[in-house]
């Protein structure tokens, strides 16, 4: 089995040959078959014997691959999902095949030296210092996660150091529009969350954050504030120089969560928008959102990673030998021990095509972005909800409801047309497209949108 002989070698020929023309060949649109189908199609596929490599991939090829949705499609528009450079995709099978844990320097240098230069490009643009630094992790979810933890442990340390008692509970501040990622943390950690008003521009700002601290609860305290650079629903960037100023007033460790807008720091048009979050503590972008990198690589940069490795280092005999001072180790960032070396791919896409190809990219779709508003604010049956910020275009189609819109999706997906999700705005149901496919066209947008003209 482990012997790379004429058989293995003919397999891994076939299996490259298939992920070329996967690359090659625009991605389909179509439905998920059920479970009963695939049971029918493809049958028991693990076995004493083994199927042998052909007659597994062509059960892959012919009945698993075509119940797949695939995110790179042009007109995949529902959940901030990008499409990886086919660089980033082609190195994605080295890494696999490398056989390298990038979790220490000691067995993984050469990957870590590139994942950090990768990191330090994110840090740039936020304006972090030169000593800044992190890990990449699987999504924003566990970045979230591991920043909040860094977040409360620096502020147990100092509690400790100041002779005083950990409060009765510690509280996170974020606001509505916050993703659910930090519920989840916060459930995960035992520990609060206080959610802040939003401004009328739906922004989460200074003086909400001010107000929210001084209302908390008796024998709660504050370690963390979360502000969102592109909130998922609707794009918004939060008043992140406000907050910053609210967290240095209180002393509590300001997060900002870029998952899905964070990549738009590398796009002039917009940079303004972030201004404050050189001011954070620790923030994470998702280069498998908008920095076109294959599934699943998130950046988790921190100002200070001293605080991170402080949290995070775990300790045992066996893992003396990676206990040194002297080099980085990206699992002492972060809540992982074993991890593949995630952001390889993407280091290596930035090597091939350059920072301003990257530049050039995002500011595409943000063009489409834009002229996708346009389009809507000029079709009388439908309202635009919010103006965009980043490329996300919410919106809704007069005497519609959730039933309506969901119908609509489905019609789009029946025909091969698009990939829509619905969502609700303000407790109302109503529709977004998410653009972050630079081979998204406004075509497309254009096609898709003419569809919910009357009578269509």
């Amino acid at each position: 089995m482990h012997d790379f002989d004429a058989d293995n070698e003919a397999l891994v020929r076939a299996v490259i040959n298939h992920a070329l023309e996967r690359m090659t060949d625009e991605p389909p649109m179509q439905s998920a078959k059920s479970a009963d189908e695939l049971r029918d199609l493809v049958g028991q596929t693990v076995t004493a014997e083994g199927l042998g490599g052909t007659e597994a991939l062509r059960r892959y090829v012919e009945h698993l691959a075509p119940s797949n949705i695939a995110a790179d499609n042009p007109r995949y528009l529902a959940f901030v999902a990008g499409a990886p450079t086919p660089a980033a995709s082609a190195f994605d099978f080295v890494v696999g095949t490398s056989s390298v844990a990038g979790s220490s320097w000691l067995d993984g240098a050469g990957m870590v030296y590139a994942e950090n230069q990768a990191l330090d490009w994110i840090a740039d643009l936020a304006g972090l210092p030169e000593t800044a630094g992190g890990c990449f992790v699987t999504g924003g979810t566990m970045g979230n996660l591991s920043a909040l933890v860094t977040a409360r442990d620096v502020a147990n340390r100092a509690r400790m150091t100041g002779g005083q008692d950990r409060p009765i509970r510690w509280a996170v501040v974020a606001s509505a529009s916050t993703h659910a990622s930090i519920d989840s943390a916060a459930r995960v950690m035992d520990v609060d969350v206080l959610l802040a008003d939003l401004d009328g521009e739906l922004r989460l700002t200074g003086d909400a954050v001010t107000a929210t601290i001084n209302g908390r609860p008796a024998g709660t305290e504050v370690f963390a504030v979360v502000a969102t650079a592109g909130t998922t629903n609707v794009g918004i960037v939060d008043a992140l120089d406000s907050v910053a100023d609210a967290c240095a007033a209180s002393g509590a460790w300001f997060h900002v969560d870029g998952a899905y807008g964070g990549a738009a720091l590398a796009a002039p048009s917009v940079r303004n928008l972030y201004n404050g979050v050189e001011r954070c503590d620790s923030l994470v972008v998702d280069p498998h959102k908008w920095l076109f990198s294959p599934f699943d690589c998130a950046a988790l940069v921190y100002r200070e990673p001293a605080a991170a490795r402080r949290a995070h280092t775990q300790h045992a005999g066996y893992l003396e030998p990676l206990m040194d001072d002297t080099v980085f180790n990206p699992c002492d960032h972060a809540h992982v021990l074993t991890r593949r070396a995630r952001g390889v791919p993407f280091w290596f896409s930035l090597a091939t095509y350059g920072t301003d190809a990257y530049r050039d990219a995002i500011e595409e779709t943000l063009t489409v972005a834009r002229a996708t508003r346009d389009l809507v604010v000029a079709a009388d049956h439908l309202e635009l909800i919010v103006e965009p910020e980043l490329s996300v275009v919410a919106f809704r189609r007069h005497g519609w409801g959730a039933d309506d819109y969901q119908a609509w999706c489905d019609r789009l997906m029946a025909d091969g047309t698009a990939m829509l999700t619905t969502t609700t705005f303000d407790g109302e149901p109503a529709m977004r497209v998410c653009i972050v496919n630079p081979r998204t066209t406004i075509d497309d947008l254009a096609e898709i949108l003419a569809t919910l003209a009357p009578g269509a």
